[in-house]
């Protein structure tokens, strides 16, 4: 069963990852930015640093996140981001590499956020990755 839950926990975080859309403009909160707002390239992985700035919108709003905790969390998974472009670069040739490495990575984010978010916080992160993986789904409808 543990297996089962890390790769299910692989699969969203995934998923999150590469689904994700530019969040909607006309929603307008105050945020704490730490990246810039300007969209960086994506490369053929599909993968940006707008995926994190949108991931970490949608964190912000299910998880009531205080500013400083968006700036942690919007770093955490920018890094996240930039390390599975990495890992698919590097294994492109070699799935069972790449989902080792893809899992090793989930892992290290997951443990991130963990001290990021207070433990109700993280609670209902898991509680809710479903639900923010589908709010992110409806945003990347809504964006095209």
């Amino acid at each position: 069963m543990s297996v089962s839950r890390t790769f299910l926990a692989l699969a969203v975080l995934s998923s999150l990852l590469f689904s994700c859309a530019r969040r909607n403009k006309t929603k307008s909160t105050a945020v704490v930015e730490s990246v810039p707002a300007t969209s960086t390239p994506t490369v053929s992985t599909g993968v940006s640093a707008a995926r994190a700035r949108d991931l970490t919108d949608v964190m912000t709003e299910e998880l009531q996140l205080r500013p400083d905790q968006q700036v942690r969390v919007r770093a955490i998974l920018s890094a996240t981001v930039e390390q599975v472009k990495d890992a698919q670069r590097k294994n492109v040739n070699n799935r069972t590499a790449l989902l080792t490495e893809l899992k090793r990575i989930n892992t290290s984010s997951e443990s991130q956020l963990k001290a990021a978010l207070t433990p109700e916080q993280f609670r209902q992160y898991q509680l809710k990755k479903r639900s923010m993986q589908e709010q992110m789904r409806a945003r990347q409808t809504q964006g095209q």
